[in-house]
């Protein structure tokens, strides 16, 4: 049996997807780097390295949209857009992970 089909995609114009792209990349370094989850300093180094480029290329989907005239972040849509593209879950690595008391 095959799984769900996940939800369409809201329309988006080519420098929304682009933002929520590039958040998404960056979304996922910062959870490999995020220092309260297991993993080895190298894998954290690395995304970290990798970190530098990404955030560029975050900052200049926003700078695009903004010099196109796209000055307003349309959060419900682009909340969609996320959730249709697992934003919640690779959000989530970047969060102090709840354990109990110790």
């Amino acid at each position: 049996m095959l799984p769900p089909e996940p939800p369409p995609l809201p329309a988006l114009t080519r420098a929304e997807a682009e933002l929520i792209d590039r958040y998404l990349e960056v979304v996922d370094l910062l959870g490999r780097i995020n220092p309260a989850r297991d993993g080895d300093t190298y894998r954290g180094l690395r995304a970290a390295q990798a970190l530098v480029g990404k955030a560029s290329a975050l900052r200049d989907a926003l700078a695009l949209m903004h010099r196109r005239g796209e000055t307003e972040v349309h959060a419900r849509t682009l909340a969609r857009a996320l959730r249709v593209l697992d934003g919640e879950r690779r959000t989530a690595r970047i969060a102090i992970p709840r354990h109990p008391a110790d």
